[in-house]
């Protein structure tokens, strides 16, 4: 079928009046190849794509396609889960709910039971229930960190872990047989769909404070912002279930906002996104500002030092802190952390210094769950990813920047007691296992030539980066990732230079690792390289 028939047909089908007008300005143009020329593929974050119109965007038709595809793929694996069912959430990007309530009425329409969130909620709230609602998996609706534009459709199995292989591919292909324009729908008040009241939520909310690993109330200052997403009511109400005096909080960022008015890119990791709540910080007299990202997986952390210079930490530096303290207050030789490839061997370090076992697993954290699983007999006490990703509890096996903040704040709490901050904890870690320094790079590259330059790297790497040696290159496929050690100043292969395309966005990322040494020039000629 010529792409132009098949645009005339997804507009036929197509239930939004938005994407219905766009749809028919592509075809009035006869442009209709780029938007029909492929579809979304299951990645490292399910799917995830600009709102918009064909099978390479995220759009209603789209998402019927990949809720039926799940759940035949959960029938046919079991059919008990026809009883256990989906829970659904969604944060407040454009067309959220509309995603959720659909893949309820799909899943009805094929006999499945479907539960509903509430409203909308963080990413760790729908996770965390996933095991308590005892479901054969769950659907979160969410474009997470990406541009104000995007939205996504993000799997969870009945572990409570983001889905990894055989389950992506045989999910993949049950949804590459289903035709988008004609999958059967259920009424939206059909028996088989259940809205959930606030108890979920409040489930959650009494379990926080678990996660405390020291007593007494919390009143260091600080300065708090969702960045317009969904975390900020709950991140209010976990604080005050954790005993940590109410921060002071952006009050244009708090309420959630699917334009992010105030933010070019809602991700704390960019430059600027911060910059509201560190002067929010400072207006109060804090010199700590913490940030959630728009579904509140993700923790932002800056920091003033005394002279009353801000800076944003690395993800790397806040996972030293937080494994840092999660060792001083943890005992016993179950224990057990877990890194990604591309954060820092600091952690490891540590992990190993206190008897910890420690496991270095794939980028993104479904890679995480699955060595946690692979590793039941152990007690998981801390997992991360230097992408602003932290784990500082046994569940759910996914990123939690609301319970991370909690332990962040105890780390800072118990360093003011010390007559010190978090900078003088960082301090305290390298004079013990040296200045590790790390940093990041992206260059901006289409996914396909984003690819082949890190294939060429592997196929043909150089003598030398920056007058730096290179000992060695290691091809790790499973992590589509290119390791490269150099020798540094000492003489030894001390430097850690890796690169790797985006599995969501259209980049390619490079990470630095060295001690007593910035990684950053060398990153820079890395770069070069590649373009």
């Amino acid at each position: 079928m010529s792409s132009m028939s098949e645009a005339q047909r997804w507009l036929a089908a197509e239930p939004d009046d938005d994407i219905r007008a766009e749809l028919a300005a592509i075809i009035a143009a006869g442009d209709t190849d780029e938007c029909f020329g492929g579809r979304l593929t299951f990645g490292t974050a399910g799917l995830r794509a600009r709102i918009g119109a064909g099978p390479l965007r995220m759009n209603r038709l789209v998402v019927r396609q990949a809720a039926a595809g799940l759940v035949d793929h959960l029938l046919a694996v079991d059919g008990h889960n026809a009883e256990r069912g989906l829970i659904i959430g969604w944060d407040a990007r454009r067309k959220s709910e509309d995603f959720a309530v659909d893949t309820a009425r799909v899943a009805a329409a094929r006999g499945m039971r479907a539960v509903l969130m509430p409203h909308v909620v963080p990413t760790p709230v729908l996770a965390w229930n996933i095991q308590p609602q005892r479901v054969a998996a769950g659907v979160m609706v969410t474009a997470s960190h990406n541009p104000p534009a995007d939205n996504g459709y993000q799997v969870y199995l009945d572990s409570g872990a983001q889905i990894v292989p055989p389950d992506d591919v045989a999910i993949a292909a049950a949804i590459a047989v289903v035709d988008p324009t004609t999958v059967a729908l259920a009424p939206a008040d059909h028996p088989l769909i259940v809205r959930l009241d606030s108890s979920p939520l409040d489930d959650y909310l009494a379990w926080v404070g678990s996660t405390r690993l020291t007593s007494g109330s919390i009143s260091v200052p600080f300065a708090y912002t969702p960045l317009h997403g969904v975390g900020g009511e709950v991140a209010l109400r976990a604080f005050s279930r954790a005993k940590i005096a109410t921060p002071a909080v952006v009050e244009s960022q708090f309420v959630p906002d699917a334009d992010f008015p105030t933010v070019d890119f809602p991700n704390p990791e960019e430059t600027g996104a911060m910059d509201d709540v560190i002067a929010r910080a400072a207006e109060v007299g804090a010199t700590l500002a913490i940030a959630h990202d728009p579904d509140a997986d993700r923790l932002g952390v800056a920091v003033a030092d005394r002279q009353g210079d801000w800076r944003l930490l690395r993800g790397d530096e806040i996972g030293w802190l937080l494994a840092d303290h999660i060792v001083r207050h943890t005992s016993g030789d179950d224990r057990l952390m877990v890194s990604t490839v591309v954060s820092s061997t600091l952690v490891g370090e540590m992990a190993r210094a206190a008897g910890i076992e420690y496991a270095e697993t794939f980028t993104g954290f479904k890679w995480i769950a699955a060595a946690v699983r692979a590793r039941s007999e152990k007690r998981l006490v801390f997992a991360y990813e230097q992408a602003l990703g932290y784990l500082v509890a046994d569940r759910p096996l996914d990123k939690d920047g609301i319970t991370a903040a909690i332990v962040l704040m105890e780390v800072a709490h118990e360093a003011a007691r010390e007559g010190t901050d978090l900078l003088g904890r960082l301090d305290d870690i390298a004079r013990r296992f040296g200045r590790h320094v790390t940093a990041e790079r992206s260059v901006a590259m289409a996914p396909a030539v984003g690819v082949a330059a890190v294939d060429r790297l592997r196929r043909e790497p150089p003598d030398a980066i920056a007058d730096h040696d290179v000992v060695s290159v290691e091809h790790i496929p499973e992590a589509t990732l290119v390791r490269i050690m150099l020798r540094g100043a000492d003489g030894t292969p001390s430097i850690r230079l890796q690169v790797r395309p985006s599995g969501t966005e259209p980049k390619v990322k490079i990470y630095g690792e060295a001690i007593d040494e910035d990684p950053s020039p060398l990153l820079e000629a890395l770069a070069s390289l590649l373009t």
